[in-house]
């Protein structure tokens, strides 16, 4: 390492390659084989890491320990990525896919909960409804739904933040706003 942190290619290479089993195999010792899918992307992560802070690694001081809280950090990364990304996914142990038809979590219940939202995004305030409909539903960007509406970005954020914390409410406590269409001119139909 103190090679390469002097410009040394080869040795940079050398390094690379002679830590790279250890490092997969520590995260494999970590993760355990159950997040084996995600052990290549930890070790590019890591190998990346170290790349970027070659240059804070103090050759008078042991290689491993740097190595290791490295290592540490980027299974730390891992571990609340994964966190995020499997937040909201439910676990289902039977479903019967074979008939290709889509299987809802209660079948009675999809078809209110549809409507349900829709008849809360429509009682929404016209603006609220815009921003719903061009950044959640039709994934717009911010810049292409402020030049669809005329709105700055900002009052588009406002508006959506607001409209989603008002879905929320009327949502969770089940209840039906009542069916009102504007009259406004950003009435739109989420058919």
């Amino acid at each position: 390492m103190r090679a390469a942190q002097s410009g040394d290619a080869t040795a940079y290479l050398a390094v690379l390659q002679a830590i790279a089993p250890r490092v997969r195999q520590t995260i494999l010792r970590r993760r355990g084989p159950a997040a084996s899918a995600d052990v290549e992307d930890l070790v590019q992560d890591v190998l990346l890491s170290l790349h970027v802070a070659r240059a804070s690694y103090d050759p008078a001081r042991p290689f491993l320990p740097w190595l290791l809280a490295i290592v540490r950090n980027r299974l730390a990364d891992g571990a609340r990525r994964y966190a995020r990304r499997t937040a909201h996914e439910i676990q289902v142990e039977d479903l019967e896919l074979a008939s290709g038809t889509p299987v809802a979590t209660s079948p009675a219940a999809a078809p209110d909960e549809g409507r349900a939202l829709r008849v809360a995004i429509e009682a929404l305030p016209c603006r609220q409804r815009q921003a719903v409909e061009l950044l959640k539903l039709r994934e717009l960007s911010l810049r292409e739904a402020a030049a669809a509406t005329g709105m700055s970005v900002g009052a588009l954020k406002v508006a959506t933040h607001r409209a989603m914390a008002a879905l929320r409410r009327a949502l969770a406590t089940s209840r039906r706003f009542p069916r009102r269409i504007s009259n406004c001119s950003c009435a739109t139909s989420l058919r």
